[in-house]
């Protein structure tokens, strides 16, 4: 049998590096969870969605209707005329979830009061610029919502 008279690593020492490392990883949780708070919509945006035609296309006149762009919403807007349009649903001031007042043909940004009419332009509070708008491309059952200037192929889609 073999005794050990010493060790290169006493058991303070162990216990230091234990408990410094349950520490490192107990604050790089908190720093990241402070982060994904902090900032989440930080990603990539897709380029296009492909939604369902008839969900979107038979909704009442002066509404809108949800849809999931990426991390965010976005905003399937059918005006009073029987126009329909595509944009970004989150304020450009902050990025807080916007919504449609029907009654004044408004959007409102409760985050600051912030105000666009429903085309887009920032008509009050601390928005800096207009809402961002999408191209809507209908076919016989899809609609396809781009960014601006991006070419998708219908028949591949």
């Amino acid at each position: 049998m073999v005794k050990i008279t010493s060790s290169l690593v006493t058991r303070r020492t162990f216990l230091n590096a234990l408990f410094g490392g349950w520490l490192l990883a107990f604050f790089s949780g908190g720093i990241y969870a402070l982060m994904k708070f902090a900032f989440p919509t930080i990603g990539k945006e897709p380029d296009f969605v492909v939604l369902s035609a008839q969900d979107f296309v038979t909704i009442a006149p002066n509404s809108v209707k949800p849809f999931a762009w990426g991390g965010k919403v976005g905003l399937f807007l059918k005006k009073t005329n029987g126009a329909t349009y595509a944009l970004k649903g989150v304020c450009t001031h902050m990025e807080c979830n916007i919504t449609y007042k029907p009654e004044e043909r408004k959007f409102f940004c409760a985050c600051h009061k912030g105000w666009f009419d429903d085309n887009g332009k920032n008509i009050g509070g601390p928005p800096p610029k207009p809402l961002e708008f999408f191209d809507v491309i209908i076919s016989s059952e899809k609609l396809i919502i781009t960014k601006k200037d991006i070419k998708v192929d219908i028949s591949k889609v």
